[in-house]
């Protein structure tokens, strides 16, 4: 078997198929075995739902097909050769939790469901999760480029004008530190709607590192080149425009990246406390209700969305400094 190098899956990968993509599909055929040999334990309170099989014979087919397709595509190939050995560990850990939970219960069922559970929430309350969903982006992405917005412009204040520095920055040092979790109370007496409160809370998790960000780079571009920009008569917009902020967008995207993770915290806690919808209250609905399986069906959705925005985030960022891809990865 050939050796595994960080990125590409294989120095050489085989010519037309690679060894180490029949892990995953090995790690669902065990798993799958093991789920129709075993017998549910007999104290399993909620009844046996068959939802668990066809997903498994999906993923399997799945990856059957993607092998096929990595046949005549060397990209693919060496991909799925690399990311084979933690899906067929991830695989075997499924397998492991269904064993543990629906053939010999050794946890409580109620707040460990199995995973036929599980997948039984997507499948009859998938268009609730969605519009649930959509409602939480709605806040998200209001928020987000809203902080943002305020982020950027606060951070070019400072980090070009000494007075501004003077006025804005200790009002920064003192209240920024503060997690926006904590203005839960105040916001929720100063706006009228809790959907007010909390994009304005999302905002304010954005707002705080991409301000201090915008602000550091701003301060370390190099004195030269806006000493270069006045001789051909620049004016102090052209300068902040084409110079400064050019110069600081590596650590403006830092700050987004940082206000991002905020945002998500915060928008959970906001709509777990004051919205009346939405992903986290659907969460924290479920929860009162001890219809576990539901909270574990929204925590995927939100890892699942979250993490493709992240990704998202990225992309723009390789793409706006390029000579900079690679250096920061998801």
């Amino acid at each position: 078997m050939s050796e595994i190098p960080k990125e590409t899956g294989g120095a050489e990968a085989a010519r037309f198929f690679h060894p180490l993509t029949l892990i995953p599909p090995a790690a669902l055929a065990l798993t799958l075995a093991l789920h129709r040999l075993l017998p549910a334990h007999r104290e399993y309170r909620p009844k046996v739902l068959p939802y668990f099989t066809p997903f498994l014979l999906i993923l399997i087919g799945g990856f059957a097909l993607l092998i096929l397709m990595g046949l005549f595509n060397a990209w693919l190939r060496k991909r799925l050769a690399f990311k084979s050995l933690f899906l067929g560990a991830a695989f075997l850990s499924l397998g492991a939790y269904n064993c543990v939970t629906l053939k010999l219960n050794l946890l409580p069922s109620l707040y460990f469901p199995a995973p036929e559970r599980i997948i039984a929430v997507f499948i009859k309350d998938w268009l609730f999760l969605l519009q649930c969903l959509a409602y939480s982006l709605r806040l998200l992405l209001g928020g987000f480029f809203l902080g943002a917005l305020t982020g950027v412009l606060t951070g070019t204040l400072i980090g070009w004008s000494q007075r501004w520095n003077y006025w804005i920055m200790p009002f920064i040092r003192i209240a920024g530190p503060i997690p926006p979790t904590a203005w839960i109370p105040i916001a929720l007496v100063i706006f009228l709607k809790p959907a007010s409160a909390s994009l304005f809370l999302i905002a304010l998790g954005v707002w705080f590192p991409t301000t201090v960000l915008t602000a550091s780079g701003i301060m370390n571009v190099e004195k030269r080149y806006f000493e270069v920009s006045s001789t051909l008569g620049a004016g102090p917009l052209r300068k902040i425009l084409s110079i400064a902020l050019p110069g600081a967008a590596p650590n403006v995207f830092a700050g987004l990246f940082n206000g991002s993770s905020a945002c998500f915290l915060t928008l959970m806690a906001a709509e777990m406390i004051g919205c009346k919808f939405g992903i986290g209250w659907y969460i924290n609905w479920q929860r009162e209700t001890l219809a576990y399986p539901n909270v574990y069906a929204a925590l995927i959705v939100i890892a699942l969305t979250f993490s493709l925005l992240i990704s998202l985030q990225f992309k723009l960022r390789n793409r706006a400094l390029a000579w900079q891809k690679g250096t920061i990865r998801w």
